[in-house]
């Protein structure tokens, strides 16, 4: 594939209200084992209907975005702003239809990380499982992929490298009205 090629990727909601497009190679793909994210999960399975969010393992996996290669094509009004505390730098974004969770935004981030199991086609393979600290006890991972205990040097070596990319930009992504 050259350069100039790019991928197209749909994210959808279970019930197909939601849409969102992402276009070019993912910055990273990752499962994360944090607690936040194992305790979102959590919740999230907990709505009615909800698909799995969490991974047999605990973790959740993502596929990380550029903000601005990213735009939601469809249902809009379908998606809802979770934050684990009010104050939470983090908001976890659900399609309301079906209570799919879409993505996760930092705070000032330049980037989305989109649940991966919300993709309708085939996603690139996992580069890296990071927060393994924060693992379910029991858990054990195979040697198939790189696993670390807190976000590694590659992990935001990646995540800045797509930042000088975007000029030092923070795209504002004002999808998903706050939880009432």
């Amino acid at each position: 594939m050259t350069m100039k090629q790019h991928h197209h990727r749909t994210a959808t909601c279970r019930c197909g209200k939601v849409t969102i497009e992402a276009t070019g190679t993912p910055i990273l793909t990752v499962a994360c084992y944090c607690t936040s994210c194992q305790e979102a999960g959590r919740r999230f399975e907990q709505l009615p209907a909800a698909p799995p969010v969490l991974d047999a393992d605990s973790g959740t996996g993502f596929l990380l975005y550029r903000k601005d290669r990213v735009r939601c094509a469809s249902g809009l009004e379908h998606l809802e702003e979770h934050r684990l505390k009010p104050e939470s730098p983090t908001r976890r974004v659900v399609a309301t239809c079906c209570n799919s969770a879409m993505f996760l935004e930092f705070r000032g981030g330049h980037w989305l990380s989109m649940y991966r199991n919300r993709f309708t086609t085939a996603v690139p393979p996992l580069e890296m499982r990071t927060m393994t600290k924060d693992r379910r006890a029991g858990v054990t991972f195979a040697d198939d992929v790189a696993s670390y205990n807190t976000h590694s040097g590659k992990f935001m070596a990646k995540l800045l490298g797509a930042w000088i990319a975007m000029g030092f930009r923070s795209p504002k992504i004002n999808w998903g009205k706050a939880a009432p």
